[in-house]
């Protein structure tokens, strides 16, 4: 809703597949991906996102309630760009999504 709000087109998934799916067709600038999900956690969700092929660079941001560096570490691992941890404010959302949009968006 805060997306939707800011002037976004969104898409809302609810399982690590129909996420990697959802990439694909809807090709989105941003995604927001938790890495708690059924059906593929959100590490394997980015990694096969980023071996998708693409014209540009998508920008995948984690955001979870896990706080363990070693989530952290995975994160980068799996392709993650961020990381946020929820419950995430929305400044720093709006800030992080105007600093990743690409010019002219």
């Amino acid at each position: 809703m805060l997306l939707d709000g800011m002037g976004h087109a969104t898409w809302v998934v609810n399982d690590g597949i129909a996420t990697v799916e959802a990439a694909a067709t809807f090709r989105p600038d941003i995604i927001l991906l938790d890495i708690a999900m059924p059906r593929l956690n959100g590490f394997d969700a980015c990694s096969r996102i980023r071996a998708q092929p693409a014209d540009r660079q998508v920008v995948i941001v984690a955001l979870t309630g896990w706080i363990q560096d070693e989530m952290r570490q995975r994160s980068r691992e799996a392709g993650f760009d961020f990381y946020l941890i929820k419950p995430v404010e929305p400044d720093a959302l709006r800030k992080l999504i105007q600093d990743c949009m690409p010019a002219g968006d």
